[in-house]
């Protein structure tokens, strides 16, 4: 039973329960002097508090998806399976296995498109990430052969899993929705983490003799993806989106690389990079790399592209709303900006499932194929 499943939950909370009741029934009991007793007392207590937490915590990772599974919880390595499809034109992605939607007709391919699991390798950066790749039905249609596809990076907060972004956030199955409701166009979606050196957050910045991570999602990603999928080379043919630690990178990807994403999402987003005991040294005493990495200066001293931008907040419950404004201000043409302000909303999944499916939109809009 994996960690997320209802079984395991519905276990936990059927043992809590079974545990207290145990414990009503058998206190008097336990009342008495002597060391077996007081064994008993402090057992029960300890087995029911346990129990407690467990279901607590169970049902906050089901709600939230901190860990995917439970070889993420105890930080054991995954094992990434036996390669049973291999990319052409490419030997920067490595298809590793394949999925299905949970859709009417998720097993066929051309009905309800395909997730594929991958490993990317950036040429330049030297990082390898294992990676989710959704193709939408078409992509598998005789008569869109020859039709290349837009596509968006989307990547999720620190320290999410990428199958946060399948079983949490939905992107696949909403924008498989949203275009067969005539929402979106097909799009291609690129889903993983910004950790690409775990456990290190390391705020899709290229660290002075450290990863360089913003040279693999603003180069290698977008330049592997294209050399694999029908996927054009063209700024208006990518974009990129996130939210928390992935929408600031979204933002700084799309803000500094007008070049490569003619698009950037930034949802429940921050403007500068964080600094604390997660990332270590992003910066090693480098004052220009640290102010690139603030977002809101970036925009007052930096050339803004011809990019679009959409960012969002809430007006209760986000700490980002004062920044997301000063944001909105500081874009200037020929770059445009767009935002979605919730009258009230956390930093979690339910806040961002209501925000994505418009967000997809937007982004489809933003992007064309070919």
């Amino acid at each position: 039973m994996g960690l997320t499943s209802n079984k395991v939950l519905v276990l936990a909370v059927v043992l809590a329960v079974v545990l207290f009741l145990a414990t009503v029934w058998l206190w008097p009991r336990l009342a008495r002097r002597g060391w077996r007793p007081v064994v008993g007392r402090v057992g029960l207590l300890l087995a029911t508090q346990v129990a407690l937490f467990a279901a607590v915590g169970l049902g906050a990772n089901r709600s939230f998806l901190f860990y995917g599974s439970w070889a993420d919880l105890f930080g054991q390595e995954q094992e990434m399976g036996v390669v049973v499809d291999h990319a052409t034109g490419s030997k920067d992605v490595r298809v590793v296995g394949t999925q299905a939607l949970d859709v009417p007709g998720g097993g066929r391919p051309s009905v309800a498109g395909q997730i594929q699991k991958v490993v990317v390798a950036g040429k330049r950066s030297g990082i390898v990430s294992p990676a989710y790749v959704y193709l939408p039905p078409e992509y598998f249609r005789s008569e869109y052969a020859r039709r290349t596809f837009p596509a968006a990076v989307v990547l999720t907060g620190y320290p999410g899993t990428a199958e946060n972004l399948i079983k949490g956030l939905k992107y696949p199955r909403t924008a498989y929705l949203q275009a067969k409701e005539g929402r979106m166009q097909p799009m291609i979606l690129v889903m993983l983490r910004p950790t690409v050196a775990p456990p290190r957050d390391t705020e899709c910045v290229d660290i002075p003799g450290g990863p360089q991570t913003e040279t693999f999602f603003a180069e290698d990603l977008p330049r592997a993806v294209s050399g694999t999928y029908r996927v054009g080379t063209e700024p208006r043919n990518w974009g990129f989106m996130g939210n928390s630690t992935g929408g600031y990178c979204a933002l700084k990807i799309a803000l500094h690389h007008p070049d490569r994403f003619a698009a950037g999402a930034g949802f429940s987003a921050y403007y500068r990079a964080a600094e604390d005991v997660t990332t270590g040294d992003l910066f090693h005493g480098d004052e220009a790399l640290r102010r690139r990495g603030d977002l809101l200066w970036s925009l007052d001293h930096g050339r803004q592209g011809n990019t679009s931008f959409l960012v969002t907040s809430s007006k209760r419950g986000e700490g980002n709303l004062k920044g997301t404004r000063q944001f909105i201000r500081k874009v200037r043409s020929p770059a445009e900006v767009s935002s979605i302000v919730l009258e009230s909303g956390g930093h979690n999944f339910n806040t961002w499932n209501r925000e994505i499916p418009p967000g997809l939109v937007w982004m489809s809009g933003k992007l064309s194929a070919g």
